[in-house]
């Protein structure tokens, strides 16, 4: 297969512009936010993992994979893996010293992480979003906002299938006096609220953008603020999840008779 993936659409814009930080940030961004398939040495037990290290390059390493054929490619037989989102992988390596090598050999995003990249990784992942309490007064169309935050947040949200119908972006005064920008979520699972607001909080942080905030809200369809928001706010549509493929019964299709052996 020769389509190619998030990951390597942003290694390759890395790769263009080696002294762009922004390039180098969506990257991470989006390692950390793709589900990854890692190698292991034995199959899962319980809720460990045993993952197969390589020593490579004077480090030690582990391999992941965008894609299962991609693993598959690799290894040449079948193997253990793990599916594991990037942010999760990062968070088991810290400081462990043990570099993360992607797609090796496989794929146009080939790359070895050493280990102080994977810590600096883990690090930069470790300030979760903070809670506070406040209603929104006044709500305006957002303003001031770069477009490359707002073409990054819109990737992310894309890849949040089922996660909430749709979320917007507007300029909010609190009734605290305070000021900003609120993204709300319209419709969001009550299981995935945690979720949104990471991977919010990780656009932000990975968007190279200093002093960066966006607040985020959850509004169900009915609340009078979700209209609000509807009204003078940045539309983000969420895709729908997937529907589950349905096989019909074989012989009930009357144009499709079963085949007799």
């Amino acid at each position: 297969m020769t389509d190619l993936t998030p990951l390597d659409i942003a290694h390759a814009a890395m790769e263009a512009a080696p002294e762009d930080a922004t390039a180098r940030l969506r990257f991470y961004e989006t390692l950390v936010a793709s589900e990854l398939y890692l190698l292991l040495k034995s199959e899962v037990d319980g809720d460990q993992l045993d993952p197969e290290v390589f020593d490579l390059s004077d480090h030690s390493f582990v391999l992941v994979f965008d894609r299962e054929d991609r693993l598959a490619q690799f290894a040449g037989r079948i193997v253990p893996y793990a599916a594991l989102s990037g942010r999760s992988i990062a968070t088991m390596l810290a400081g462990q010293g043990v570099g993360l090598g992607v797609n090796l050999d496989v794929a146009p995003s080939s790359i070895l992480l050493p280990p102080e990249a994977v810590d600096w990784l883990a690090e930069t992942l470790s300030d979760a979003p903070s809670e506070i309490e406040a209603k929104p007064e006044k709500l305006s169309a957002p303003k001031g906002l770069p477009e490359n935050l707002l073409i990054a947040l819109d990737a992310r949200l894309a890849t949040m299938a089922g996660l909430a119908d749709l979320a917007y972006l507007a300029r909010v005064t609190y009734d605290t006096g305070a000021q900003g920008h609120l993204l709300g979520f319209v419709g969001a699972d009550p299981q995935a609220q945690s979720a949104l607001a990471r991977a919010v909080s990780e656009v932000l942080i990975f968007s190279g953008l200093e002093a960066a905030a966006l607040d985020v809200a959850f509004f169900a369809a009915s609340d009078p603020v979700a209209a609000r928001l509807a009204h003078c706010g940045l539309r983000f549509d969420l895709p729908e999840p997937p529907r589950p493929t349905v096989r019909a019964a074989p012989g009930s299709d009357p144009d499709k008779p079963p085949l007799l052996r």
